[in-house]
């Protein structure tokens, strides 16, 4: 249908595009560390989502014929970049499913925000309602109709002579929670301007980093920790590139 199709370069193309992103591979599980430019999956721009990048490079690796199996585990936003995990096999796509339900997966953001924020770490809670049509979520009453509630841990970490950088630990998965929570603390993502930060970055990205995953492999019940580095090229983020994930 006119219109609907995905944009398909050449698969070579494709696979290039990972070069050195691939985090964690083996039979079950495949982990990615997302550009900011990438959508994970397809939507109305018609852009090349990074699901059919890695399957792509799954079917070119193993010389597999016919469809590849590519289970998607879960989402970041396409201006955020950092970790992504896709499932290889379904019971794996299953098992993390529940996991991610029973919040079994740790998952740490690193955040550059221009202002300080009130404490040194804390946990704050909201009541979030996301309006569709705008693709925007807003801090709510707790009894408004249709809020969702949002927690999640911060703590600073280092700072340079504009901006202060934050780890950021999700507790709960609401649409852009990190995003519209940090933002209500008087604390907006560098280049956010949809949550309030006064300039967009050139590229179109934010700073916020799906910097670590740590839980207990759906198949092998190994426990995985894993870091993603920083975006390359960017001076602010290679300026906190030595922060250590503990």
């Amino acid at each position: 249908m006119k219109g609907s199709s995905i944009k398909t370069p050449l698969m070579d193309d494709l696979v290039a595009r990972l070069s050195g992103r691939v985090l964690f591979e083996d039979n079950h599980l495949i982990i990615i560390n997302k550009l900011p430019s990438e959508i994970v999956q397809g939507d109305k721009t018609g852009d090349t989502p990074l699901a059919e990048v890695v399957k792509s490079y799954i079917k070119k690796k193993y010389k597999k014929p016919g469809q590849v199996y590519l289970g998607l585990a879960h989402r970041i936003d396409r201006p955020v970049s950092g970790a992504v995990i896709f499932a290889r096999t379904s019971k794996a796509l299953t098992r993390l499913n529940a996991m991610l339900k029973d919040h079994k997966i740790q998952k740490k953001y690193m955040a550059v925000v221009q202002a300080k924020p009130p404490e040194y770490s804390g946990t704050i809670v909201h009541f979030l309602k996301k309006n569709e049509k705008k693709n925007k979520s807003y801090v709510v009453s707790e009894a408004a109709s249709g809020g969702k509630r949002a927690e999640l841990s911060y703590r600073l970490l280092s700072q340079s002579d504009r901006y202060y950088l934050m780890e950021v630990q999700l507790l709960t998965g609401r649409h852009h929670q990190i995003r519209v929570q940090l933002a209500a603390l008087g604390c907006p993502i560098r280049g956010d301007v949809k949550y309030g930060f006064d300039r967009p970055n050139k590229d179109g990205s934010i700073h916020l980093h799906a910097r670590s995953l740590e839980f207990i492999h759906p198949v092998r019940q190994e426990t995985l920790k894993i870091v993603a580095p920083f975006p390359d090229g960017d001076p602010l983020w290679t300026c906190f590139e030595d922060i250590n994930i503990t």
